[in-house]
């Protein structure tokens, strides 16, 4: 019987936060963890995933899938050096990062039927609709930072723009142009300040649309990211996460989500010089340790 695979997202909102690196190395200390893991690069337009693996030509990306060379996903599968690993490597096609919603619900629909424990998507830097579509996807999502004040609100940033999508996808379908109206007003607080906050919006929903209303709620409450701060040196950047937690409580209303720290280690830059993961051939450096905590912080147990 086919497996169906737990869907993670990596996503690092701020370019250069390292979301690929620990993307590939996430993937490999799964495997160690005796799982079976599809790695595949979203970073739709500049793909690099399948570099940091030393692999420096493929025959087919997943971009040939998305434009119909190929019939079936399974076909872009490439194998890797690493047991248990394979890899979906994306392409380089202008204008493929504006994926068509028709063709986001036929590659949904193709990742749930690939046969493995985890599905690790890679996703590409930014805060556009597309991104947190995909983001959407994943069962789990792993939110890369640095511990510099940019890419934390780049963090922020997108947090609030996933927390809209998500009541705006579900207002849509069920056609209320009231609360779409009023979540619109809510994306402008400078102009509602009423809206300040998610808490504000929800006692406002609730007077239009009380059933609708709860349904956003308890969609937001299974939202639970996993935050981690990337490259932290210090006493002071280990306590970054935290600043971003208190404002995702106070005006997001997100009460849950989990904090990793993940310490700069030359290691990373040497096994890059490599287009080796860090993994593979320092297996006990400091990041190894943190991959490894970071795996049983998703529940795997070797």
């Amino acid at each position: 019987m086919a497996k169906v695979p737990k869907i993670l997202g990596v996503i690092g909102p701020k370019g250069g936060v390292g979301k690929t690196t620990i993307s590939a190395n996430l993937a490999v200390a799964l495997t160690r963890a005796g799982a079976d893991v599809v790695a595949m690069d979203l970073d739709l337009g500049s793909a690099n995933l399948h570099v940091v693996f030393g692999i420096k030509t493929v025959r087919h990306t997943l971009d040939d899938f998305l434009v119909n060379k190929v019939a079936s996903l399974d076909e872009v599968v490439l194998e890797t050096a690493v047991p248990g690993l394979r890899l979906i490597a994306g392409g380089n096609v202008p204008g493929i990062a504006s994926l068509p919603y028709q063709r986001k619900v036929k590659l949904l629909r193709h990742l749930r039927k690939l046969d493995c424990d985890f599905l690790l998507l890679d996703l590409a830097a930014g805060v556009a609709n597309n991104v947190v579509d995909f983001a959407l996807i994943a069962q789990k999502s792993l939110l890369v930072t640095t511990p510099d004040v940019p890419s934390l609100m780049s963090l922020y940033s997108f947090l609030k723009t996933s927390v809209y999508r998500r009541l705006q996808l579900l207002f849509k379908s069920s056609g209320d142009a009231e609360l779409q109206a009023l979540l619109e007003n809510a994306g402008d607080a400078e102009a509602h300040p009423e809206l300040k906050t998610m808490a504000d919006f929800s006692r406002q929903a609730a007077l239009l649309n009380p059933e609708l209303a709860e349904r956003g709620a308890r969609i937001l409450a299974r939202f639970d990211p996993l935050i981690l701060v990337n490259r932290v040196r210090t006493a002071s950047d280990m306590k970054a996460g935290q600043a971003i937690s208190n404002l995702m409580d106070q005006f997001l209303g997100l009460h849950r989500g989990e904090i990793l720290s993940i310490h700069e280690d030359a290691a990373v830059g040497m096994a890059a010089a490599r287009m080796q993961p860090v993994l593979l051939g320092a297996p006990n450096c400091a990041f190894a340790r943190d991959m490894q905590r970071l795996v049983q912080a998703l529940g795997v147990r070797s």
